[in-house]
């Protein structure tokens, strides 16, 4: 075999070179000959011994030249071998199938013996390396995965034996065959000082006390000290109980340093400290409750800080008693179970209409939307804010797009109205015809900019103002100029009457704008049987006093015998579930506004003894609706959160994409076993 090698490169010319120099000698042979022939003799004498030498030399030693080149290819080859299998890098190769062909020993150490693991497939020995993830030509996968309690970066790549079989003296034809090879790197160590170091991260939070005057309101004046001090005992207590830093900024707000891995006990716990602050009683009258706002994983402690006020007003904006965490990429919720009381003092409704006179009087034209698929509500609060442009005397227009059949009869009132102008209620495609220079939209009844009636107008606007009484999520309005979130009223038709009564000195409308306010109310407040207070009287006394007619009002609730039929149909199918919720479908089939219907149903189940929430769906539009009610036991906000919906704490949603009624209703089951499970309910 080694008689048949060929030599070549630096080799081959190494042993060629002694011919060479004959040949050159030569011709010095035949110069010499020019100058004396009895030089030239000797010379051509010792060419020819030279010649004959260097041949022999060639024939007889060049086998055992290739001999020593074959047994050092062949020991350097053993010694690689060696220190492949020797090395302490975990490294195997795989088959087209993912079956381990050959492994070192550092990877048996991992995985098993060779005996064991050769020609069992990665996927059975690590579930994590899945056939889908296997690498393409000129690629390398990387998967951080964990094995009999450590952690391994794998990496993989793909091995082409085409290219290796032209290499050699076969012919690869068109054999297309490969390898994987993978390479495990152990991070374990690595893996536990990062987690250090990110426990011991700061974690900036904020408390407030939510309803810190009213509390002390209904104590006695010699227990307002001992009040404030219990507060201040149960805060301190339960940071310093998870090794936090606590100070009072105010006498109703709370600034806490803590470590990352104290946040983590924090949340295990729930947040006690909302508990535990509830059940302090000196003879308060109202319980006290707490907003928690937490901020971490910040490029900076300013971010955080940041983080931390972005998750107050957070919590704030959904009604408080609640805390939120934000960090760069998520937001999480704990609490927010209790029904909180509204607030008697209207400055902050006074501060809030100020603000927006003000804003309406240095713009040129005020565009005032709802959500889509308006309804009373949304459509009464935008007829009020355009009633307060008039009388500023402020063009103003109604974005618009679908009025739905139950919207349909409060429309045409106001159109019918002899001061209506043309042009009031517009398009989404003219409002942004129009949306040039100093604009201002006022959005109503929504925080969500994505289900706004035109999303696109918010980025041509100049100034954007939010009024809402919805709980506000982690999507919210970007720049906006002024916002005015109240969970606590009962809809946006009573914010927004509450707002007239401070503009301009009061502003002055008609029985039509009064009606289409009172309408919204009546609505959302199941003509006054859900979600009302004092001020939400106080409105309505407020519009019956502008001219608002119940009758005609009541008149527009009416229903097709279609749509009543198809809720009793709905409250006929109502199923119990966990002894304390009902669930029911509704059909769309017939119906102008299933969704509303639905709704309804919802708001008629509640009626049940003993039931604490009602759900009820329907398919429309491609979809299934859910519509989720509750009085005052049950936040159904948080249900409906985790089905990607929102809404209040007791009149909520949800829409669920390619989904049936049948796997709409097992998801919901489903959520509402994990939230009991998990205290949540």
């Amino acid at each position: 075999m080694s008689e048949k090698l060929k030599l070549k490169g630096k080799i081959r010319a190494y042993l060629q070179a002694p011919l060479l120099l004959g040949l050159i000698l030569a011709l010095v042979d035949v110069w010499m000959y020019i100058f004396d022939i009895r030089a030239g003799a000797v010379l051509s004498g010792f060419l020819i011994v030279y010649f004959v030498t260097v041949i022999c030399m060639m024939a007889f030693a060049r086998p055992s030249i290739n001999a020593e080149l074959v047994n050092f290819a062949t020991e350097y080859g053993q010694i690689q071998k060696r220190l492949l299998k020797e090395l302490e890098l975990p490294h195997a190769l795989l088959d087209e199938d993912g079956r381990i062909i050959w492994m070192n020993r550092a990877i048996e150490r991992v995985l098993g013996s060779e005996k064991e693991v050769k020609n069992k497939k990665i996927h059975a020995l690590m579930p994590e390396v899945k056939p889908e993830i296997f690498p393409q030509p000129g690629e390398t996968r990387e998967l951080e995965l964990s094995y009999d309690d450590k952690d391994y970066k794998l990496k993989m790549k793909r091995i082409g034996l085409r290219d290796m079989a032209a290499l050699t003296e076969a012919d690869p034809g068109d054999y297309n065959g490969f390898l994987y090879a993978i390479y495990l790197f152990d991070t374990t160590a690595l893996n536990v000082a990062l987690k250090e170091v990110d426990d011991q991260s700061v974690v900036v939070g904020l408390i407030y006390i939510d309803n810190y005057e009213e509390a002390l309101d209904s104590v006695e004046d010699v227990g307002r000290s001992l009040l404030g001090a219990f507060i201040d005992r149960q805060v301190n207590q339960y940071i310093n109980s998870v090794d936090g830093i606590v100070r009072k900024l105010e006498k109703d707000k709370y600034l806490v340093i803590i470590r990352k891995s104290a946040l983590v006990r924090m949340k295990e716990d729930k947040f006690r400290l909302l508990e535990d602050v509830k059940e302090i009683n000196i003879g308060n009258q109202i319980s006290v409750t707490l907003s928690i706002g937490m901020g971490l994983d910040g490029l900076s402690y300013a971010q955080n800080c940041e983080f931390a006020r972005n998750a107050i007003d957070l919590a704030l904006g959904r009604g408080g008693d609640q805390a939120v965490v934000k960090s760069r990429n998520n937001l999480f919720y704990y609490g927010g179970k209790s029904q909180h009381k509204e607030t008697n003092t209207r400055v902050r409704v006074r501060v809030k209409a100020q603000g927006l006179e003000e804003i309406i009087n240095t713009k040129d034209r005020v565009f005032v939307m709802g959500h889509r698929n308006g309804d009373m509500d949304s459509f009464g609060a935008s007829v009020g804010i355009r009633s307060a442009c008039v009388n500023m005397q402020k063009p103003c227009h109604i974005v618009l797009d679908d009025v739905t059949p139950n919207l349909k009869p409060l429309v045409e009132l106001y159109q019918s109205h002899p001061d209506y102008e043309e042009g009031s209620i517009l398009g989404s495609a003219q409002a942004l015809e129009l949306a040039e220079g100093n604009t201002v939209v006022v959005v109503v009844d929504v925080n969500r900019p994505i289900i706004t009636e035109c999303p696109e107008l918010l980025k041509r606007c100049r100034s954007v103002v939010v009024i809402d009484h919805h709980r506000q999520g982690a999507e919210v309005i970007e720049n906006v100029t002024l916002s005015y979130v109240e969970p606590n009223a009962s809809s946006a038709c009573e914010m927004v009457a509450e707002i007239l009564q401070y503009i301009n000195n009061g502003v002055k409308f008609k029985g039509t704008v009064a009606d289409c306010l009172y309408s919204g109310i009546v609505m959302d407040t199941q003509s006054f049987t859900a979600k009302t207070g004092v001020r939400t009287f106080e409105a309505a006394a407020f519009l019956r006093r502008s001219g608002a007619d119940v009758t005609r009002v009541r008149k527009m609730f009416r229903e097709d015998a279609a749509d009543y039929m198809a809720k009793a149909e709905a409250i006929r199918r109502a199923q119990v579930y966990r002894k304390e919720f009902v669930i029911s479908s509704c059909t769309s089939e017939g119906l102008k506004s299933p969704t509303v219907i639905a709704a309804q149903a919802a708001n008629d189940l509640l009626n049940i003894n003993g039931m604490k929430a009602s759900f009820v769906m329907t398919d429309y539009q491609g979809q299934i609706f859910i519509s989720a009610r509750s009085i005052d036991e049950v936040n159904v906000q948080l249900i409906m959160e985790k089905l990607g919906g929102g809404g209040h704490m007791n009149m909520s949603g949800a829409q669920l994409a390619n989904s049936t009624i049948e796997e709409a209703t097992a998801v919901l089951k489903k959520t509402l076993d994990g939230m009991i499970q998990e205290g949540e309910i």
